[in-house]
C-alpha cells in the first residue's frame, strides 16, 4: 500500500501470502552475516526453484543493501495512531470522491465485466485504487524492488517472509509480467496501482486485458481484476453489506488487517455511490 499515506502497514494481507513461496526455516538462506554470501545463497535457492540464471543475474547481480529501507522499516509501528474520523478526513475528501466517480464512469464497461466475473462491487475496487495510488496517478514507489526485498530478507527480523517475497518477485520477471526495469515499488516491495506485494502478484494477479501477462503497473484492467480476484478468493460476496461487523468486512482483512483502513475503504465506497 501507498507508504506515505498509510504509515506502512505491513499487515496488508498480501504480506501473509509470503508463506506461499517462503523458504522453510530449514531451507532458508541464513539471515544476517555477510550480505554477498546471503545473496549467493538466495540465488542458489532461486535457481533450484526454476528461476533462470539470466533473471537471477539481472535482478541480483551487484545488488546492495539499502540502509534507508532498513531504517525506515525499523521505525514503523504498524499501527494507526489516529481516530477513524481523523484518518478518513485526510484520505477521503471531495477531490478524491469526485475523481473516483469519474473513474466509475470512465471504466464502467470494464467494471461491469469484473463485477460479473468476480462478484466484487465496483465502488470497493475504485475506493481501494484511489486510496492506494490516487487511481494510478499517485506514488507507486520509486525504489528498486530487488534491492528493497534483498535488504529486508537479509535482516533477521522477518527473513523468511521477505525471502518468500524476493522469490516471488523473481518469478514475476521469469514469467514475463514485468521487466527488471519496471520492478520499482515501495518500502516493502509493493508493486503497482493497488500496491501488491510480489507473492500477492503471483497468487492473485489476473491477465484481464488478454495480452498474455499480468501487468499491475500500467494495465487498469489487470489492476482492477486482480484486486477483485484477491477479495473474491477470500470470500467477498456481491450484494452483501461490507460495513464493519459484516462477512465482507472480514473478507477485506486479507487486503489490510487494520480496522481503520477497512472502514475507510467502506466509507469511500459509499461516498462514491452516494450513500
Amino acid at each position: 500500500m501507498m507508504l506515505r499515506s498509510r504509515l506502512v502497514i505491513l499487515c496488508h494481507s498480501a504480506v501473509l501470502f509470503g508463506a506461499l513461496l517462503a523458504a522453510t526455516s530449514a531451507d532458508a538462506a541464513r539471515c544476517g552475516g555477510d550480505f554477498n554470501a546471503f545473496v549467493q545463497n538466495i540465488s542458489a535457492e532461486a535457481a533450484s526453484g526454476g528461476i533462470s540464471q539470466g533473471v537471477i543475474s539481472q535482478a541480483l547481480g551487484g545488488v546492495t543493501q539499502d540502509m534507508a529501507v532498513l531504517n525506515f522499516d525499523r521505525r514503523q509501528r504498524y499501527t494507526f495512531n489516529k481516530s477513524f474520523e481523523q484518518y478518513v478526513s485526510t484520505r477521503v475528501g471531495p477531490g478524491r470522491i469526485n475523481g473516483g466517480r469519474a473513474m466509475l464512469q470512465r471504466h464502467a464497461a470494464l467494471l461491469s465485466s469484473i463485477e460479473a466475473k468476480f462478484g466484487v462491487p465496483r465502488q470497493i475496487l475504485v475506493a481501494i485504487w484511489g486510496l492506494e495510488t490516487d487511481f494510478g496517478k499517485g506514488d507507486m514507489g520509486k525504489l528498486p524492488v530487488f534491492r528493497v526485498l534483498t535488504t529486508l530478507a537479509h535482516d533477521c527480523r522477518r527473513t523468511e517472509l521477505f525471502q518468500g517475497e524476493l522469490l516471488a518477485a523473481l518469478k514475476i520477471v521469469q514469467r514475463g509480467d514485468l521487466p527488471i526495469s519496471q520492478m520499482i515499488g515501495a518500502y516493502a516491495g509493493e508493486i503497482g496501482q493497488t500496491q501488491f506485494l510480489p507473492s500477492s502478484y503471483i497468487k492473485y494477479g489476473v491477465d484481464f486485458d488478454g495480452d498474455g501477462r499480468v501487468e499491475l503497473r500500467h494495465s487498469v484492467a489487470d489492476v482492477l481484476a486482480s484486486t477483485a480476484n484477491l477479495l473474491h478468493t477470500n470470500g467477498f460476496k456481491m450484494g452483501a453489506p461490507y460495513g464493519e461487523g459484516t462477512a465482507n468486512f472480514e473478507a477485506m482483512r486479507e487486503w489490510n488487517h487494520a480496522t481503520i483502513y477497512r472502514k475507510t475503504i467502506a466509507y469511500f465506497a459509499d461516498q462514491l455511490v452516494g450513500r
